[in-house]
């Protein structure tokens, strides 16, 4: 169970231990120092880019039990959280204040915020509101040395350099989390929920552009494909219709007189791009049907086949609809079944490549099928993830995007944190980039592509 997260990626665990503070982490960090052992964090176990697969024969340090909510600052809407406490979890907690913690991954009933801190995760609502980075103050880690440190702190502008910043999105490399304070937003007083139906993509992508055009920023603009729509339709029953090419679901929150009007600017966009329906949610019970429907889209292709492959490049809005065109011709081209569902309003895709790897020679089309979209969206001036990571899964193509240059600065950065070399090694940078790593010229394990 730990030698892979939810990636494709699979290594070996040396051994496995679930430390309930952060003198455990430090105690754990301090004897892997010693015995030069590599060791690796893992929260949930939910990340999809092989960045909490241990390779080495690490220690996998999980950090489910360090689960609490330690302290709630309503007035200043902020909350100490302890990395094991789950995404969904810690906004149930404060819903009680009126308030709400507003990155959303389609994992959060499962995802933990120590690994959402680490992967920098987003969510359909990341489009208003921001990514993680933008809902961390500070983060108590355990750095790769065994000290405990604060990156970041209670007041809004840190003297210093912004260490948190340089943390986020950092996946483990530079430490493991044992608290982080975080951001908490109040609850909109209004929200209406839409769902948009079309008969072709690019109908959906221009009303996407229509959308932005006029001003309006949508708390949440979602977009699924055809083949993605049927699966959850089938599998949740939230009303999609099962006949539509593509699919928009629009969320807008604020006051009520303005988001009455902004009702009616995105049904008479839609309507002038084609939109065959808008549908707005009657009710919450409704408009929680139509999210469940989009957040069990990965859950629902374990219908059609047992394994999936999932991607989350970037690219810019204007290019959805070429680079979509592509992503479908790679589908043709290496025989496999393809569907998308991606966060339209900031361009990040989520090509989904479902497939049955137990069929001899099935497993290497996709890795190579998935490699192409990847050096595609890079093409059309995008970038190799929006919220899932690069672990290793991705690392091999930051080259594409990075000059040399560009990764020996970061190389040097995480040197600076983890001299040994020993956390969570091989992942994120390509082999070369690291000076001062242990490990930096063994070769990568073999066996860690499954």
């Amino acid at each position: 169970m730990y030698s892979r997260d939810a990636g494709l990626s699979e290594g070996r665990a040396g051994a496995v231990c679930f430390p309930n503070d952060a003198a455990d982490v430090a105690f754990a960090i301090t004897a892997c120092r010693r015995h030069g052992v590599p060791f690796v964090a893992r929260g949930s176990g939910t990340g999809l880019a092989g960045g909490a697969t241990p390779l080495d024969d690490a220690l996998v340090i999980v950090t489910t039990r360090m689960n609490r909510v330690v302290g709630v600052d309503r007035h200043q809407r902020r909350a100490w959280v302890e990395p094991g406490v789950l995404n969904l979890d810690l906004t149930r907690s404060v819903t009680q204040f009126g308030l709400h913690y507003a990155p959303d991954p389609s994992s959060q009933q499962a995802c933990s915020i120590g690994g959402n801190v680490g992967t920098n995760a987003g969510g359909p609502h990341c489009l208003a509101s921001g990514t993680t980075t933008a809902h961390v103050l500070a983060v108590e880690a355990v750095t790769p040395t065994g000290d405990t440190v604060t990156l970041g702190g209670e007041v809004p502008d840190t003297p210093g350099y912004d260490l948190r910043g340089a943390f986020v999105g950092s996946e483990g490399t530079l430490g493991i989390t044992t608290k982080v304070l975080v951001r908490l937003q109040p609850n909109p007083p209004v929200v209406r929920t839409l769902l948009l139906d079309f008969e072709s993509i690019d109908a959906a992508a221009a009303t996407v552009s229509g959308i932005i055009a006029v001003g309006i920023l949508p708390a949440a603009l979602e977009m699924m494909d055809a083949e993605i729509t049927r699966a959850v339709e089938d599998f949740v029953g939230a009303g999609y219709p099962r006949d539509a090419e593509a699919v928009l679901l629009v969320e807008l929150d604020g006051l009520e007189g303005g988001v009455d009007e902004q009702v009616r600017s995105v049904e008479r966009i839609g309507h002038e791009h084609g939109a065959r329906s808008v549908r707005v949610a009657r009710d919450e019970t409704e408009r929680q049907l139509l999210w469940k429907g989009r957040k069990s889209a990965f859950g629902a292709i374990a219908r059609i086949a047992p394994d999936y492959y999932l991607h989350d490049a970037v690219v810019p809005r204007t290019k959805l609809v070429d680079v979509l065109r592509d992503v479908y011709d790679i589908a043709t081209r290496f025989d496999l079944t393809m569907m998308n569902v991606f966060h339209a309003g900031d361009g990040n895709l989520h090509p989904l490549i479902v497939f049955d790897r137990r069929i001899a020679g099935t497993w290497e089309r996709v890795y190579d099928a998935g490699t192409a979209i990847l050096e595609t969206c890079l093409a059309a001036g995008g970038v190799l993830s929006g919220e899932h990571g690069i672990g290793v899964e991705k690392r091999d193509l930051m080259s594409q995007y990075f000059s040399p240059a560009d990764l020996a600065a970061q190389g040097r950065l995480v040197d600076a944190f983890d001299p040994d070399g020993l956390a969570n090694p091989h992942k994120v940078l390509p082999a070369g980039s690291r000076c001062g790593e242990a490990g930096a010229n063994r070769p990568v394990p073999q066996g860690a592509w499954i």
